[in-house]
């Protein structure tokens, strides 16, 4: 029996959408499997980010963590998305990312890998529902099988119930509004599950 190998791609200016990606790490590496934590690759021009000391020092903090390329989705068997919203899509980051991967798609590298996605917002109803399922779209073209949390346990309704992935409301403080860290590991262990009965 093998373990599914697990590529946990964010983006994030603040801190939130890394943290979720660190639950999910955790869940995932608790249930057996070997988990990436990676970045997508900046596009904010260098002034923006210095002008914005929130901003500056997440991406201080964080100049460490790998940025994901085509190696690392082709490695992994399961990817687990967290990304903020942006008029109820994915940022130009997370975009670029999806379109710069025609080639294993042309492949069909990108057929059957498990795929899952968590969001954020600074409001309760700011997109993050349909930043989730327009990031599900791009992967029904690629052939993966979508392992959404569903109502398939007690914390996804304790996080806010969104049945698409994790979300999450992001305060003026800077800090999650709903208390989501179970949802995010029952989510990326239902990911690992479900990779893991395709592979073998």
């Amino acid at each position: 029996m093998a373990n599914a190998k697990v590529a946990i791609i964010y983006y994030s200016m603040g801190g939130t959408n890394y943290e979720l990606a660190k639950w999910a790490k955790e869940a995932v590496e608790s249930a057996g499997s070997e988990a990436r934590i990676l970045k997508v690759q900046e596009l904010a021009p260098k002034e923006a980010i210095e002008g914005n000391p929130v901003w500056k020092a997440h991406v201080d903090a964080t100049q460490d963590i790998p940025v994901a390329t085509s190696e690392d989705l082709e490695w992994a068997d399961a990817v687990i998305f967290s990304t903020p919203t942006r008029f109820g899509n994915v940022p130009s980051q997370i975009k670029q990312f999806l379109d710069t991967q025609g080639g294993l798609w042309a492949q069909g590298k990108l057929v059957n890998k498990v795929v899952s996605a968590m969001s954020s917002a600074q409001n309760p109803h700011g997109g993050q529902e349909a930043t989730i399922l327009s990031l599900y779209t791009s992967m029904l073209h690629w052939g993966a099988v979508i392992a959404a949390p569903g109502y398939s346990d007690q914390s996804v309704f304790a996080a806010g119930g969104n049945p698409y992935g994790t979300s999450v409301t992001v305060g003026q403080d800077g800090k999650m509004v709903e208390d989501v860290e179970a949802s995010v590991k029952h989510q990326a262990k239902r990911t690992v599950d479900i990779a893991n009965k395709i592979i073998n």
